[in-house]
């Protein structure tokens, strides 16, 4: 019985491995090869979306296409598992695998969703000389605008974190002699338009256990829009926004909203939003995309002291399950993955094509901008005494500040010529909905206390009529793809700010980490739930006073063992000692480290075990995977560090 158990599966898996190396259909009673003029893409209309169908897959059926079964929706919706898991190993299906999908299946892949797949080219391959892209004219354009989130997010495979893909074709080290390869890139990319070319990448990457990853602009700090021999699903181009007046699909909102494509980025929403007189809650940064991991994540914002988090603005998804079944999921329907959607992280429950979210009146912004340099040369403003007293009382004001909606954004760095000291730069403080002239009465008690220390400032005030001139005249522009930095955060609750003792504590941390070393960018906002809002997002934005990214940079000509030393520090001594003075808080899992210990508490908090089991029911195949994702726990990137995980290994299952 055994011995015809096994044949009967061997059997299955040459019926398997046929599939992924044949692509004919049966035309006239002739067995011919598919191509474009005898196979249109996989989709009909339903509704206003293109949809892949059973009705499209019988079409396909009927026409005896040798390999239709591997873009197939599950025999089994309800099923827990998938049914081909038996065929496979441990491991996600990879390029040096038998059933890694041959060119000819790739190429039906492509005909099926119009011509969408592409073959990864690394961004930085046309500054190798040694490469077939070379392209002396497009490397000098990449070199130049290297720094910028637009040069990555116009690329399919493109990430803005460099460090986690391995750093195996960058342009800086074309003219090398080194070798340009996909380390961490996918194997493929599928540029989005439709809902079906979603469905049909979903389905052919469940049906051949093909690691998935979801990638829209490329802006991530941990690694999870990437990965080595992945197919990825590229949902940039997913541009349209939709205003809606009054939105009447929920019991506890009335009012304008947009509808957002999944490709719509910071600055796309920031302008709608003055198109159309309202006010919308984004990111700080302009690349980011707004309804992909900066919502899932739970989103914060220069608006989250007055109306929440990202996650907080959503009333309906539109989301590809893992089943390929595409579902709306809002307050009625589906409403366990709407919970989770909403801050319960990204890469993880499905694809979002589209979002609906909440949006306000047109109001009034105020608020300041300043740099100062400490030291006691020439250059220096004030003196470094002055500096840390002023930011002490800065510091022990941080609940009263968020409590009116204000918004405090700044960063201290050491000196970067060497002399002893620091640059402290806002960018901004904002006041949402407030005068300039109510503004300088709430931080005039400030800047007396400031003065009496000798840290005497001319701060430079601004107030615009609508946040979109606010934002393009006193944000700062990103700067991206540096790939010699560490990062991580820590959001310090209000609690800390009650008791005397716990806040000296907690003051004497933070200088600490930064007179150790570390950089500090601090944002002081307060993440409460708007009322009648319940979500997935971390419980400790509830009661957040001070969002605080810390992290550790080295050079090119570090040695492995000094950025082993650098990297183990962020994770084990700077972020330790924020632990240590803020217990049964958490991380912000969109700007966290990707080696958090017990990421499910610190990225999720009690929302965690909870959103294990929606994961469970929603992605019984483990499709989705991310690090640091609900439930990622149970997989590992082959060949890492034990002190950093990266992409560029296989995904297997522990």
């Amino acid at each position: 019985m055994a011995t015809a158990g096994r044949a009967l599966l061997f059997a299955s898996a040459l019926s398997l491995i046929n599939l992924v190396y044949t692509q004919t259909i049966i035309k006239a009673g002739q067995v011919v090869n598919v191509n474009e003029a005898n196979v249109a893409p996989a989709a009909e209309v339903v509704g206003e979306e293109l949809q892949l169908t059973e009705d499209a897959l019988a079409n396909l059926t009927n026409l005896k296409l040798s390999n239709i079964s591997l873009f197939q929706f599950p025999e089994n919706l309800e099923s827990s598992s998938n049914n081909k898991r038996s065929f496979f190993t441990s491991c996600k299906t990879y390029p040096t695998d038998l059933l890694w999908p041959s060119d000819l299946i790739w190429d039906v892949f492509n005909l099926l969703t119009g011509g969408a797949l592409i073959k990864t080219v690394p961004i930085g391959a046309v500054c190798f000389t040694n490469n077939e892209h070379y392209d002396k004219a497009k490397c000098e354009n990449i070199l130049e605008h290297w720094t910028e989130s637009a040069t990555h997010a116009r690329d399919p495979t493109s990430v803005m974190s460099p460090l986690y893909q391995g750093k195996t074709c960058m342009p800086q080290n074309g003219e090398t002699g080194s070798i340009c390869e996909l380390g961490g890139f996918p194997s493929y990319a599928v540029n989005i338009s439709t809902v079906a070319q979603v469905q049909l990448a979903v389905n052919f990457a469940r049906n051949l256990n093909l690691r998935l990853v979801v990638h829209n602009t490329g802006h991530d700090f941990l690694g999870k829009n990437t990965g080595a021999g992945a197919l990825s699903i590229w949902t940039h181009n997913l541009k349209k926004i939709e205003y809606i007046e009054t939105y009447s699909g929920s019991s506890l909102y009335s009012g304008p909203a947009f509808k957002l494509g999944a490709g719509v980025q910071v600055g796309e929403i920031y302008a709608a939003a003055q198109k159309y007189d309202v006010t919308a809650v984004g990111g700080e940064c302009k690349g980011v995309g707004v309804t992909g991991g900066f919502i899932a994540g739970g989103g914060h914002s220069p608006l989250t002291s007055k109306f929440g988090l990202g996650a907080d603005q959503v009333l309906s998804v539109d989301v590809v399950l893992p089943n390929g079944r595409f579902v709306t999921a809002d307050e009625n329907n589906n409403s366990d993955l709407f919970w989770a959607i909403r801050g319960g992280g990204g890469s993880t429950w499905g694809v979002v094509t589209s979002m609906t979210v909440k949006v306000y009146p047109k109001m009034n912004f105020s608020g300041m901008t300043f740099a100062i340099t400490t030291g006691n040369d020439s250059l220096a403003n004030v003196t470094t005494e002055s500096f840390w007293s002023a930011l002490e009382f800065y510091w022990r004001k941080f609940p009263e500040y968020p409590k009116l909606g204000n918004y405090g954004y700044s960063s201290i760095y050491a000196r970067f010529d060497g002399v002893p000291g620091y640059t402290w730069t806002f960018h901004p403080w904002l006041a949402p909905g407030m005068a300039l002239a109510d503004f300088k009465v709430l931080i005039a008690p400030l800047l007396e206390e400031w003065k009496a220390v000798g840290f005497d400032i001319e701060p430079v005030y601004f107030e615009h009529d609508n946040f979109y001139d606010t934002w393009t005249s006193h944000f700062p522009t990103e700067t991206v793809a540096n790939s010699n930095l560490r990062t991580a955060s820590r959001i310090l609750p209000t609690k800390n700010w009650e008791d005397e003792t716990i806040l000296n504590e907690t003051i004497k941390t933070i200088r600490s980490v930064i007179e150790d070393g570390s950089a500090l960018i601090q944002y002081n906002m307060h993440g409460g739930a708007p009322e009648g809002v319940d979500n997935a997002v971390n419980t400790a934005w509830r009661e957040s006073a001070l969002f605080a990214i810390v992290g550790a940079q080295w050079l090119d000509t570090s040695t492995p063992e000094e950025i082993k030393t650098l990297s183990t520090k962020v994770t084990n001594d700077y972020m330790q000692r924020l632990r240590d003075v803020t217990p049964g808080a958490g991380s912000y899992g969109n700007e966290g480290d990707v080696m958090e210990p017990n990421f499910g508490q610190a990225f999720f908090g009690s929302n965690y075990d909870r959103l294990l089991q929606i994961k469970a029911d929603v992605d019984p195949y483990d499709l989705f995977w991310a690090p640091t994702a609900v439930g990622s726990e149970n997989w590992y990137i082959t060949r890492q560090e034990d002190w950093l995980v990266t992409q560029t290994g296989r995904l297997c299952r522990k």
